[in-house]
């Protein structure tokens, strides 16, 4: 009986994280206005295109000096890019930098560190979905903290997180639960390392332009 309450309380504990986690989630958006910073990181995946043109957005008005697209499919080019971003073909080509070598969201803060690094950056605007934040701002956090790097989160919103829908939708609600579980896996992973001495092998830097 009592392991079963144990595994009872237990849920009881996942279940409150969750709910607190879509919560979260879904206060991210609209992100509000944030302060100027030196670099701007965008991480593709889902939705790339919004979350691309958000942050050449944040370029265009002035709230950073570049910007990295971080985890480009290497089967584009510069131009495919562009024409998703909408970006003015002159601020592009002087302030865009593409990295290819990202392939998951640990690669993404490699990379991103990297840059920042070679950029001389110690302020960066982090763009991507909302329920992609959390878990993307704890890998960038656990490399960029070292460099002296101060970062800010600007969430681009994702239609299926509507607060009036979201617990109606099977996939948002997987999409949520797949989310959260990664989350507890990256954070339980930080504790074991906040143990002890870390030394992570980074990727080579994106090359500028």
């Amino acid at each position: 009986m009592k392991s079963v309450a144990a595994f009872l309380v237990l849920v009881l504990i996942w279940t409150a994280g969750l709910v607190a986690f879509a919560g979260r989630i879904q206060q991210s958006t609209p992100a509000p206005t944030p302060q100027r910073a030196e670099g701007i990181v965008v991480l593709t995946g889902a939705a790339s295109r919004e979350r691309i043109a958000a942050a050449v957005g944040l370029l265009s008005a002035n709230y950073g000096r570049r910007v990295l697209v971080s985890g480009v499919n290497r089967d584009l080019t510069r131009e495919d890019v562009r024409s998703v971003s909408n970006a003015v073909r002159r601020l592009y080509d002087c302030c865009v930098d593409l990295g290819f070598s990202a392939l998951d969201t640990v690669g993404n803060a490699r990379e991103t560190a990297d840059w920042a690094k070679a950029m001389r950056f110690t302020s960066l605007i982090v763009v991507t979905a909302d329920y992609h934040m959390p878990r993307a701002m704890l890998e960038l956090r656990a490399l960029l903290d070292r460099q002296g790097v101060s970062l800010q989160s600007y969430a681009v919103a994702t239609s299926a997180f509507n607060a009036k829908r979201l617990w109606r939708s099977p996939q948002a609600t997987r999409l949520l639960v797949v989310e959260y579980c990664k989350y507890l896996a990256i954070l339980g992973r930080e504790l074991v390392l906040s143990l002890g001495p870390r030394d992570r092998a980074h990727a080579p830097a994106p090359q500028k332009g």
